[in-house]
């Protein structure tokens, strides 16, 4: 029987760390020994890219599904075009589980022809445990495992995060105004965990993965959080996208991300992999943050992967950045990716 009173339910300001201050997390990022067996080579370890650079309608309005299998192979042959093996398919650009077989059919040859995997598919802002569309949202998501199953992508990522409000939307950098909040309620915890279980079982029939993001203002928004729901979820098949970008990028105080790290990471099974600058002047309650180039940003992502890998995560990285040419960025990302597993390997 599992010892409620022991469970970490959601922190709200997101910067519990019961256990793990950012001396002792650095010490054990950096206490890995090398060289490391990798499971894949350097070379073929899965890295794909984001398609935060391709919008979900067309200059006309049309949406991307309805705009048709050309528009779909002129976005995705941009990707490969860029050097990338695989892609992440996110629902705002192409909603999977709205898809119908011929669509499917259709995308499965796009991405044959141009040499290009499915590392993960994702639905994004439609978490399960939003008032007024539960149901909505957990009927969705049980079309897109099966959509993950029939396009042949090997995980499902999803996230307790909703669809972004006004302010947000209106922003330079929607991270810099306010964000839904899940409850500080241990029955709602409860829920979405066990909204969870059921959709793990459900994928884990059509040999499905899920990865569970990490999010600012969510139950996976801290590290503690984040692993403690998890447990929660109990099942085999559920494991974290540790994307720590979305945590230290929030305006405010944080967790050091060296703790996030050392917490999440070894329950790690797909990873979206993106940096920020931080400028803080606490004196002053002044706290800013931008995009950053991997090799750049606060997170020492050479440390963090080492880690990782001997931790054992087996998964694919999935590159993002925001702003600018984000993809010419993360083609850059990749680079440094495959330069720091070639570094570590055995």
């Amino acid at each position: 029987m599992r010892d409620e009173t022991a469970i970490a339910v959601f922190d709200p300001d997101g910067t519990k760390s019961a256990d793990v201050d950012r001396g002792e997390a650095a010490a054990r990022l950096s206490a890995v020994d090398l060289p490391l067996t990798l499971p894949h080579a350097p070379d073929r370890w899965p890295i794909a890219a984001a398609m935060l650079q391709f919008p979900g309608v067309t200059a006309d309005g049309t949406t991307i599904r309805r705009a048709g299998p050309r528009r779909w192979h002129r976005d995705l042959a941009t990707i490969a075009a860029e050097g990338f093996g695989a892609v992440e398919i996110p629902s705002p650009w192409l909603p999977l589980c709205d898809l119908e077989r011929g669509e499917i059919d259709d995308l499965r040859e796009i991405l044959r022809t141009l040499s290009l995997d499915v590392c993960a598919t994702s639905v994004v802002r439609c978490s399960i445990i939003e008032a007024g569309r539960e149901q909505e949202n957990i009927a969705l998501t049980h079309r897109a495992i099966d959509a993950a199953a029939a396009v042949g992508a090997p995980v499902l990522c999803l996230g307790l995060h909703q669809a972004l409000m006004q302010a947000q939307r209106d922003a330079t950098w929607f991270w810099t105004q306010p964000t839904h909040r899940n409850p500080d309620d241990r029955a709602v915890w409860a829920q979405a965990a066990a909204g969870y279980r059921t959709l793990a079982d459900h994928a884990a029939s059509v040999g499905v993965a899920l990865s569970l993001e990490l999010y600012e203002g969510t139950y996976l928004g801290s590290g503690d959080s984040a692993v403690a729901f998890l447990a929660e979820i109990d099942r085999p098949n559920v494991g974290l996208n540790p994307d720590l970008g979305n945590l230290i990028r929030a305006q405010m105080a944080i967790e050091p991300w060296e703790s996030m790290a050392v917490k999440t990471l070894p329950h790690a099974n797909y990873w979206h992999v993106k940096n920020y600058t931080r400028m803080e002047r606490p004196e002053a309650g002044l706290v800013l943050t931008a995009p950053a180039p991997m090799e750049s940003g606060l997170i020492d992502y050479r440390r963090a992967i080492a880690f990782a890998v001997a931790h054992g995560f087996r998964g694919a990285f999935l590159c993002e950045h925001y702003g600018g040419d984000g993809l010419s960025v993360t083609a850059e990302n990749r680079r440094y990716i495959r330069r720091i597993l070639s570094r570590i390997a055995a």
